[in-house]
């Protein structure tokens, strides 16, 4: 019996043991619960010199990608990827700033955006590191992929780029006017916000929703990002929240409506486009016609639409990449821990999404001057067998 009482004692106690240490077991084991990934996405370019904002596909699968100066060391501020290699495009001498004659050099560039047409177009900043702007800088550049030449320059007057001005990103309707129309979201985190109207034949700009509420940051947004807390963080300062305003752009397939959305905020806001192109409306008309489409689940920087009226977002809070469908319902396109900051989305005729993640939010203006970015950055892809928007004169 007292062995009995003994041996019992025994398997008692190795109960104990077993539950107060089954934690620490499992996760030996590996069998604790974890987030799960969502989609496939496959890496298309590794990136180990400056990092990557815009990137865009020809109808005949040419991969062009931008580089701004943000503080980097950027040789050439766009690229065409050739052989896995990035190659200054459309030659190394433009993409040298030359601050005398701004308007015939690349001086810094956010986006880079392929038209309906087969056309590159290039957006230029025309700021280094955000400093104020002046007339030259702030341009619109098309390219003609089959001669690899530039065939327009577009330069935008200051009352259209302000001083404060930052170009982010662009999309078209070639339906309108006599060649077009191009709109681009101008986001700047130090004055005026909005959406630049663009009438490609003339040349002539003009800005729309300018400080609109729908286009600036929202009051003390702060994200979450890889489980910390965003902010403006420079060394020896006091931390500030960050007031990107309207950032990513995307038209829907019927070209009624221009979507938009301020990098500081998880709203989603759509605008007439009819409204936009009109010269003769007034901002507050044209106001009139913004539509809130509410929370989006996350902070977006880059948006893109396809030929199904569906909306892409990135969401840089969640390592994710959603979709709008035609009801309005968001859904998870991809979720990858790999996937730091999506930036820039481009729908190609291949069928796959393409997106750059940059690591943003690791740069040292938010770490207290100290640079947490780990190369290479990258290019991905995946698959939704879809077909970008095409709105283009009958």
């Amino acid at each position: 019996m007292k062995r009995l009482k003994v041996l019992l004692g025994l398997l008692v106690g190795l109960a104990i043991a077993l539950v107060y240490n089954m934690p620490s077991l499992a996760a030996k084991s590996g069998a604790l619960p974890q987030g799960k990934t969502i989609g496939n996405i496959e890496q298309v370019v590794a990136f180990n010199g400056p990092m990557p904002t815009g990137v865009t596909v020809s109808a005949g699968g040419r991969i062009f990608i931008n580089f701004p100066r943000w503080g980097d060391k950027v040789d050439f501020t766009v690229a065409e990827i050739k052989n896995g290699r990035a190659v200054a495009y459309p030659n190394a001498q433009i993409n040298r700033p030359n601050s005398s004659e701004q308007s015939k050099s690349l001086i810094s560039v956010q986006s880079v955006v392929v038209d309906p047409q087969d056309r590159l177009w290039i957006l230029d900043t025309g700021s280094i590191e955000f400093a104020p702007t002046s007339y030259g800088g702030p341009k619109l550049v098309g390219v003609d992929l089959k001669q690899n030449r530039i065939f327009k320059t577009i330069l935008f007057p200051q009352e259209v780029a302000l001083p404060t001005t930052y170009l982010n990103d662009i999309r078209f309707d070639l339906r309108r006017g006599q060649a077009g129309m191009a709109f681009i979201t101008d986001s700047s985190d130090k004055g005026a916000n909005g959406i630049i109207v663009v009438d490609l034949a003339s040349g002539r700009s003009w800005r729309r929703l300018n400080d609109h509420p729908s286009t600036k940051a929202e009051p003390n947004f702060l994200p979450s990002v890889e489980g910390q807390p965003l902010m403006s963080r420079p060394p020896n300062q006091p931390p500030s929240y960050i007031k990107l305003g309207s950032d990513g752009i995307a038209i829907s397939a019927d070209g009624s409506r221009l979507f938009y959305c301020p990098l500081a905020s998880r709203k989603l806001y759509s605008v007439s486009v009819d409204a936009l192109s009109n010269e003769q409306m007034t901002d507050a008309q044209v106001a009139v016609t913004v539509e809130d489409k509410g929370d989006k689940g996350g902070g977006s920087d880059g948006l893109e639409s396809d030929a199904n009226n569906r909306i892409y977002l990135t969401n840089y809070e969640q390592n994710a990449i959603f979709r709008r469908n035609q009801q309005g319902m968001i859904e998870p396109l991809i979720h990858d821990p790999r996937v730091l900051w999506p930036d820039t989305l481009s729908v190609a005729k291949d069928g796959y999404l393409y997106f750059t993640a940059n690591q943003l939010h690791r740069q040292a203006r938010y770490h207290q001057g100290k640079d947490l970015r780990q190369k290479p950055y990258s290019l991905f892809r995946t698959r939704i067998d879809a077909q970008p928007v095409a709105l283009l004169p009958k």
